[in-house]
């Protein structure tokens, strides 16, 4: 046995190393996406990025078929994207075990919603735990996949922020390799016509309750759930981390009912557990789940009361909820400086949004690191729904408002969101005769979950090379005769082309192609500097908004503009906003 201090994504990718899984696929979403980088290095195990969720779950179903453990991960709302085979695979059953980990991000660090994947788990039939910490990370894991084939289900592992990207000690043992299950062609079982469909929802009613019945059990002895009695004044049910959170606030002044299955929930040990304290508290993030279920079983809760359905909690807040206290802090007299997440410096996506600032466009924007554009002072978004939304939405704002609105609007999105979800939407305004204008903003990489390969960059998760998807020939298989590719950083040449396309009465596809500032393998050129003497300080160069120019302030009072060598990477984009020619290169760049 040997301890290791491990992110909790980093622990679930040891569990599936220790559990003997065989065939991972993901799509990378934060706070989801170390599992996956963590077991690509786990030569025993085939790991794999796909196009999009929906595409990750059917390859690990296909594998459970197959008879090997299966795995992929998600974020929350990645979860949307594969619900479909989820809820059908969850009235198939397995044969190899087949787990999925989703996580969800309460407070939306990095995310367009706060949706509790807890919904999914109960609409699609789905057994699901939820780990606390790193430890039960990887225990969890494990034991998700024995459960998973004794009761042929895929399950469902339900992390959040904090406990994917918290560290705490793990107790680590060997891999345990499984066997290839057999497969035996049964078309009863593994073909969801509607006959059979109809027998298997039957099947699926039966297993949640033979697992209701492990959760009041079993689940004990394993130490999935816990009670851990101290008080008999106030009692607190919960799981993950608001467990964590309540007994850090409360220590021995409360006993727990800490729940490490949240679906199917226990009754028998729920009720038990509310006669032997006065007052009982559910504590649980986002949506009440467990609240109301101790109401259908007639256990009076207090939950909604005190607890709010918005965003993260911590211990402050649970100490207040119920002892009505807070611990003393002190205040920090002083204005601290907002630190938003902005475009970094030498940022291609910067370069384009600077260009087409000027043409007023309406922007469909999609999800990636040039979503940071809608941000002042670019400005440059309108809407943002979710990932490939920005093709098919635009598709619809033209057909909604006519051909003179489709001259003067545009969708951005990103190589790999293209790839995940936007290819679709670019069939469709093919298909049915629209004249939309779609950028592909193409920077060799997914960038803003940690700089993971895609189809279009021509390498897998281990850097090795495959095929690359063509874009440009692509788009032309689908009907796009329209096709540009433009260097963002070449200002005027990037205006013109857009313009051009928008002009034409037919669709069009634009590639914005330069790769990320932070790729190791991009070189740059040294830093700009601003010559004083021609600087007025007029702050037009401000208008790109990068965070390596600031205005400094003189003796005289004046303003004038100042370039951080440190972060410049010498892109050149702002020089094209300074009239007076103060923005220069260095002689030897």
């Amino acid at each position: 046995m040997e301890k290791k201090l491990l992110l909790g994504n980093e622990a679930v990718a040891q569990g599936l190393y220790e559990a003997g899984v065989s065939v991972v696929s993901s799509y990378p979403g934060t706070p989801s996406t170390e599992i996956t980088e963590a077991v690509s290095k786990y030569n025993e195990i085939y790991s794999e990025w796909a196009p999009n969720e929906k595409v990750a779950m059917e390859v690990a179903i296909g594998a459970s078929f197959g008879g090997a453990r299966s795995f992929c991960a998600m974020k929350h709302v990645g979860l949307n994207v594969a619900a479909d085979p989820l809820y059908t695979a969850s009235y198939i059953g397995v044969n190899g075990g087949m787990v999925c980990a989703v996580a969800d991000d309460p407070g939306m660090h990095s995310s367009q919603n706060e949706q509790d994947s807890r919904r999914h788990a109960i609409a699609a039939k789905v057994p699901m735990l939820e780990p606390s910490d790193s430890q039960e990370a990887l225990d969890f894991t494990k034991i998700a996949y024995d459960l998973s084939e004794r009761y042929d289900t895929p399950f469902l592992l339900r992390l959040s922020t904090r406990i994917s990207h918290s560290r705490s000690l793990v107790t680590v043992s060997e891999r345990k390799e499984v066997a290839l299950k057999e497969y035996k062609r049964d078309v009863m079982k593994n073909v969801m016509m509607p006959a059979m469909a109809r027998k298997a929802h039957a099947k699926v009613e039966d297993r949640m309750d033979d697992l209701t019945v492990w959760a009041d059990t079993e689940a004990f002895d394993l130490g999935v759930n816990k009670e851990e009695l101290f008080s008999d004044e106030i009692g607190i049910i919960a799981a993950g981390s608001t467990y964590v959170y309540a007994r850090e606030a409360l220590g021995e002044k409360a006993s727990y009912l800490k729940l490490g299955i949240v679906n199917p929930l226990p009754r028998k040990a729920i009720c038990d557990f509310a006669k032997k304290v006065k007052t009982l508290y559910v504590i649980e993030e986002l949506d009440d789940i467990i609240e109301t279920h101790c109401i259908k079983l007639g256990v009076k809760v207090i939950g909604r009361e005190v607890f709010s359905p918005l965003g993260e909690y911590n211990q402050s807040i649970i100490e207040k909820a119920i002892f009505g206290t807070k611990k003393e802090s002190v205040a920090v007299e002083c204005d601290i400086p907002a630190r938003p997440p902005v475009l970094c410096p030498g940022c291609p996506h910067r370069g384009l949004y600077y260009a087409l600032k000027s043409l007023n466009l309406y922007v469909s924007g999609d999800i990636g690191c040039y979503t940071l554009g809608a941000q002042a002072p670019l400005s440059m978004m309108d809407t943002c729904v979710c990932m490939g939304a920005s093709v098919s939405a635009l598709h619809g704002y033209n057909t909604a408002r006519g051909s003179e609105a489709a001259k003067k609007s545009i969708a951005v999105i990103g190589d790999s969101t293209f790839i995940h979800s936007g290819i679709t939407g670019l069939i469709d305004i093919v298909y049915n005769k629209g004249i939309s204008t779609v950028i592909v903003l193409d920077n060799s990489i997914t960038g803003m979950t940690g700089h993971q390969n895609n189809p279009l960059n021509g390498k897998t998760i281990k850097g090795d090379p495959t095929t690359a998807v063509d874009l440009e020939a692509l788009a032309k298989a689908i009907g796009i005769t329209n096709v540009r590719v433009v260097d963002p950083f070449d200002i005027k040449t990037t205006k013109a082309v857009v313009e051009e396309e928008l002009a034409k009465e037919e669709p069009s596809l634009v590639i914005s192609r330069r790769p990320c500032a932070l790729l190791k393998n991009v070189k740059h050129n040294k830093a700009l500097y601003v010559e004083e003497s021609k600087c007025v300080g007029c702050k037009a160069c401000l208008k790109v908004g990068c965070p390596a120019i600031s205005q400094k302030k003189l003796e005289n009072s004046k303003t004038r503009a100042v370039i951080d060598a440190n972060q410049c990477l010498g892109c050149g984009v702002c020089v094209e906003t300074c009239r007076l020619g103060a923005i220069k290169t260095p002689e030897n760049n």
